[in-house]
């Protein structure tokens, strides 16, 4: 019973704790003139119809990402002084307070994940608000190098010190993959990080579906008694919660690419960790989907002298342009997510019985 306390207490705590702070944040960032810009291109052309769709989100604060993370951060280091000074608290509370977020088996990679993505993003929003750059962002080639190079790191450590060789697949059993464990590492998390980033569209519709998913591995992370992890997952659960109030329509703030790079690699370290590889993918099927539109879009338009398979990609962008309503797209997106969430968690639990 005390770790569900000490679980469902982290996600109550950090959900009251964003939506505390979060006003005090946007009026700074607003001070700070940190608002986003609206890109007028894309990897392969110009991206006008998108620039006109989104003209009114011009001058919105971005970097929320900077915000939600410290928040974390901020949680995990509340937790270390209360088990530091358990004893006199669970006197007083009468609530046991034996764990802290901040564990060496359970969630340093996590963590580290979730802080060292989050600076890739952090440069690339700085250079797009402040218009910084050739490109105005980080281009896609550093982007991808940097996060490779943070990929093959998690990966080599799962490979060679956690003695990660394969992975579990439901019906069957374990699948030997040896040394290939390490690239397949590495597509997960770069892959998932972008599909996140890609998804980050519309207001409030990757932050809803990430929400879904993780509220899925405190689940999972729990049934597999990894405690602080499920805590760990529920406090993203809680910080999420609390955005969303300030992110859905009309937003009053982004979380930009330093939250939806760092949150999508951190879900990608988690899955890894849980050893359901096949269960993420089917909850992460809309981020997907997604960036098969951007990859099929592009291939198009390089092969086929610039002719187009959807009015703009990604495709939440496309059902916008035909005329779909922001909120209907973001909340019939939601509920598919919250569908394909369910039957991946049901799959996780069925591979690990």
């Amino acid at each position: 019973m005390s770790n569900l306390v000490f679980i469902l207490s982290s996600l109550l705590i950090t959900a009251i704790l964003t939506i505390l702070i979060m006003p005090w944040g946007i009026r700074l960032f607003i001070k700070l003139g940190l608002g986003k810009n609206i890109r007028s291109e894309w990897l392969i052309g110009a991206a006008t119809e998108f620039a006109g769709l989104h003209a009114g989100k011009k001058g919105t604060p971005t970097m929320g990402g900077v915000i939600i993370i410290g928040i974390i951060l901020l949680v995990v280091f509340l937790s270390v002084i209360a088990q530091y000074f358990g004893t006199g608290l669970s006197d007083i509370f009468g609530v046991s307070f034996r764990y802290s977020l901040w564990n060496r088996w359970e969630t340093y990679i996590v963590i580290f994940t979730l802080v060292s993505v989050g600076l890739i993003g952090l440069v690339d929003d700085y250079l797009n608000i402040r218009e910084i750059w050739r490109t105005k962002w980080l281009s896609a080639k550093v982007k991808m190098l940097l996060l490779i190079i943070f990929a093959f790191i998690w990966a080599y450590w799962f490979y060679d010190k956690l003695w990660y060789t394969g992975i579990n697949l439901p019906f069957y059993g374990h699948a030997e993959l040896g040394i290939l464990y390490i690239p397949l590492f590495i597509l997960i998390f770069i892959a998932t990080a972008n599909s996140v980033n890609i998804t980050d569209g519309l207001d409030g519709l990757a932050w809803g579906l990430l929400l879904f998913q993780f509220l899925a591995y405190g689940a999972i992370t729990y049934m597999q008694g990894m405690f602080i992890l499920s805590a760990f997952c529920l406090i993203i659960v809680g910080v999420l919660m609390g955005f969303l109030w300030f992110n859905i329509h009309p937003a009053q703030i982004f979380m930009g690419d330093t939250g939806s790079l760092a949150l999508g690699a951190t879900l990608a370290v988690i899955a890894m960790m849980t050893d359901t590889l096949l269960a993420f993918i089917v909850m992460s099927s809309i981020f997907i989907g997604e960036t098969l539109s951007v990859i099929v879009q592009m291939t198009s338009k390089k092969f086929r002298n610039g002719k187009k398979i959807f009015r703009i990609a990604p495709f939440h962008h496309h059902l916008e342009a035909i005329g779909w309503d922001e909120e209907t797209i973001v909340m019939r997106l939601w509920l598919l997510g919250m569908i394909l969430t369910i039957a991946g968690t049901i799959m996780a639990l069925i591979g690990n019985l």
